[in-house]
């Protein structure tokens, strides 16, 4: 796959992401100009409230997970990046326990720690329990991921992807395809391992 197919596929993925929640504003908005009833426009108020916020936070999140996150070199609060996974999950069916102490991790390591969680998050379709346990060094980082509920599972293209397996990704593949990349420009041997009720993702 040449870099420009990658990031076809990437945009495809901020724009699936997003489609949703900004149509969901849209539509808030058009009841809000037409409704007369009070309780309507209220109960739309509130779709449009808590949807631009569902599409601000997943904007937040995908700036650094899949994007530049500062200049070459920079370091990222694990704590911080707590709050961003936490933004991207707040209202939905994953409850997030987060373990972490108060470190900076390089960059990359970061985005590593973001888009296994959003993976982790993934294998929840019906919702359950995602706990993410971050190293307390900071030179040595390394985290645990287990995304825990009867129904937790993870799709054949998306474990291949995790692999580095590039045969048929699409746009649904491709963030776990970019997990498998940070993992191995950082060398940090990225695993996922599916046991019954659960998956778990680690590194370092």
């Amino acid at each position: 796959m040449d870099d420009i197919e990658f990031s076809a596929f990437l945009v495809s993925r901020v724009c699936h992401d997003l489609v949703g929640p900004l149509g969901a504003v849209v539509n808030g908005l058009e009841v809000m100009e037409d409704e007369r009833d009070a309780a309507m426009r209220a109960d739309a108020l509130k779709i449009v409230t808590s949807s631009a916020e569902q599409a601000l936070a997943r904007l937040q999140f995908m700036r650094i997970a899949f994007g530049a996150a500062g200049s070459a070199g920079a370091e990222l609060d694990v704590g911080e990046v707590g709050r961003l996974v936490g933004g991207l999950l707040a209202g939905g069916k994953v409850q997030l326990n987060w373990s972490s102490p108060h470190v900076n991790w390089p960059k990359n390591w970061a985005k590593l720690l973001m888009n296994s969680a959003m993976l982790g998050a993934d294998c929840l379709p019906r919702g359950g329990q995602l706990e993410v346990t971050v190293s307390t060094d900071p030179a040595a980082p390394s985290f645990r991921i287990v995304a825990t509920s009867p129904y937790a599972r993870v799709l054949d293209e998306v474990a291949n992807a995790v692999r580095g397996e590039e045969t048929h990704l699409d746009a649904r593949g491709i963030q776990p395809y970019l997990t498998h990349k940070l993992s191995r420009d950082l060398n940090a041997g990225l695993t996922l391992t599916v046991r019954e009720g659960a998956v778990e993702l680690a590194a370092g």
